[in-house]
């Protein structure tokens, strides 16, 4: 039976052999868990996701939204399929059980999710969004409002947004408007107007809870003077129940390019004078707090990208397999030879080798990076904490942007590989590369999340984090360099990854000096080079365990897997690496035209 939605041989692959995530059962954390209740937990949500979401992807999106009186419907077949995601208890996996979650350690929610996600993103972010929001209350919040608040929140009977950008308050959102006045029984009126706001109004969930950023009256502008606030919906009262509509009005939604089941609304608060929300943390806290939910969501987001990816491979390849078209090149001009499955011809065949290259690169590289969150919480000093934190922290911003690059550019291999046919609706990835483009943009656009790789997490700890991120790719060369067949591989690797610090070095420095535009102007190509090292040093890494097992006599059914690890990693090293290597060359060369061209040379 062909793969759909995400391969899970390649799945346990990195789970168990590469990362070893079945060892965490001997944490007394997840003492109660078992390899083999790992493999259930991901073989029930693969089923639900093919049997109950992935057909309503497709219908969702061409049904749309309903947007009328300041309501929002989804398309009807979502209902259907959110009523089955909350019953399963899907949304919150890897909280505690005393608030509704499953206590499931990151790499196997991140394994659930590549089924949820890849198969309905729209659904599985209905049901999963109020979880971040959760999460601050929980960091952050009062024991009051955890009560109030965490376990609905965590269940998803309520949903959860994040309310941040305003008309003139996108990326700069220390320019924002929206105010806080405080009232005598402790609560703040709030008045404001927000954009862009993903689940603002929909119609699955009893509740939805608003983290709203404003400037408490009399604050600082810019974004030391910003607070955080919770605003229902529908106001919450002291013992929980609901009480009256809390003059959050929806004022309309957008007609996107993709996601077309998702709704992106624009919000009016206070619009009556009737808007109240609580505080969350202290006055003056807001973008520290907003921050932690803000960088969970924008490793989300890589993932998101990430699982598109993942599914137009799996479309590609299963038809690539059965469209029969043209003959075998072996064949001639032999009019009278039999027509072959398009996997058979040899451009086919390299874009999906470099699909398959890019998707089993992110994998790796987003579990790696759940591990280190993983391993973060339960590291028992402050020492390994910090270690797997500054790991966790550097990588954020290329989780989000390299995958979320790669991540299109294979759902645009994937129409490119069914020809006419995936440029029309009646396939599937014509919708997946619509979808996808959106992970280039929220969550700070690409180019931000270079510029913060560049002006704030090269240099932490003054550099340290980013040479034990070196590090941690020579330990890989070092087993590779001892394993027979691979010394080219490991070379080729090893150059890269020295080229990456010297480039690192170089650009950290113009960063500092009076052409630091310049420099600037270069975060963007260092991001994408640098993500071009990490998915060498993740597939040389999974051709050292391959070769391990195929030396060790593997398992006649595993043998073709281990062998496409080693082609894989051959192919990306050898055809795409050097590529890498010109673009480190041209970022230490530093030209200028970008930031010396005059506005009027652009022309227009």
């Amino acid at each position: 039976m062909a793969q759909v939605i995400a391969d899970r041989r390649d799945i346990d692959f990195v789970l168990y052999e590469q990362l070893k995530a079945d060892e965490l059962t001997k944490v007394d954390r997840y003492k109660d868990f078992n390899k083999k209740t790992f493999d259930m937990i991901i073989t029930e949500a693969r089923n639900f996701a093919v049997k109950e979401l992935l057909p309503t992807n497709a219908e969702g999106d061409k049904e749309g939204l309903d947007f009328e009186n300041g309501q929002v419907k989804v398309p009807q077949c979502f209902q259907r399929a959110y009523e089955l995601y909350v019953e399963g208890e899907w949304t919150s996996l890897t909280e505690d059980p005393e608030w509704g979650g499953q206590g499931l350690p990151i790499n196997i929610s991140q394994a659930v999710g590549e089924y949820l996600i890849g198969s309905n993103w729209a659904v599985a972010n209905y049901a999963g969004m109020g979880h971040g929001t959760g999460k601050m209350i929980d960091i952050f919040g009062t024991q009051k409002q955890k009560d109030a608040f965490l376990k609905n929140l965590y269940t998803a009977k309520w949903g959860g947004t994040m309310l941040l950008t305003e008309p003139m308050a996108g990326s700069d959102v220390g320019a924002l408007t929206t105010t806080a006045v405080k009232n005598p029984d402790g609560t703040y009126s709030i008045t404001g107007n927000k954009i862009f706001i993903t689940n603002g109004e929909y119609d699955l969930a009893e509740n939805i809870i608003h983290p709203v950023l404003a400037r408490i009256e009399g604050d600082p502008p810019g974004t030391r003077g910003i607070s955080i606030f919770l605003v229902p919906k529908t106001w919450v009262n002291e013992d929980g129940s609901l009480g009256e509509p809390n003059d959050v009005v929806c004022t309309g939604i957008e007609e996107k390019m993709g996601i077309h089941g998702s709704c992106t609304c624009s919000m009016t608060l206070g619009g009556k004078g009737q808007c109240r929300g609580l505080l969350l943390g202290d006055e003056r806290q807001g973008m520290k707090i907003m921050f932690y939910m803000m960088n969970d969501a924008r490793l989300g987001v890589g993932f998101q990208a990430f699982n598109y990816a993942s599914t137009a491979y799996l479309y590609a390849l299963n038809y690539a397999r059965e469209r029969i078209q043209g003959r075998d090149l072996d064949a001639g001009k032999d009019p009278h030879a039999p027509s072959v499955p398009i996997i058979r011809h040899p451009d086919v065949r390299r874009m999906l080798l470099q699909m398959k290259a890019y998707v089993d690169g992110m994998r790796s590289f987003v579990y790696y990076v759940g591990q280190c969150l993983e391993f973060e919480a339960l590291a028992p000093g402050e020492e390994e904490r910090t270690f797997y934190k500054g790991f966790a922290d550097l990588l954020t911003p290329l989780v989000k942007a390299y995958c979320a690059q790669r991540g299109f550019d294979v759902c645009v291999q994937a129409v490119q590989v069914y020809g006419g046919y995936g440029y029309i609706k009646e396939y599937p990835v014509e919708q997946l590369v619509r979808d996808c483009k959106i992970t280039s943009i929220y969550e700070g656009t690409d180019g931000i999340q270079a510029m913060d790789l560049l002006g704030r997490k090269l240099g932490m700890a003054k550099g340290r984090v980013f040479m034990n991120f070196l590090g941690e790719i020579q330990k890989t060369i070092t087993l590779a360099r001892d394993t027979e067949g691979l010394e080219e591989l490991t070379a080729e690797v090893e150059r890269a990854a020295n080229r990456l610090g010297e480039v690192a070095l170089q650009i950290g420095k113009n960063a500092l000096s009076p052409q630091f535009k310049v420099a600037f102007a270069h975060a963007f190509p260092l991001m994408e080079v640098m993500g071009d090292v990490v998915m060498a040093w993740m597939l040389l890494w999974r051709a050292v365990l391959a070769k391990q097992k195929l030396e060790g006599g593997a398992k006649n059914k595993d043998v073709d897997f281990y062998e496409g690890q080693l082609k894989t990693a051959e192919f990306f090293i050898q055809t795409i690496l050097p590529t890498t290597m010109g673009k480190m060359n041209s970022i230490v060369k530093g030209n200028g035209s970008a930031i010396e061209i005059s506005e009027a040379a652009f022309g227009g």
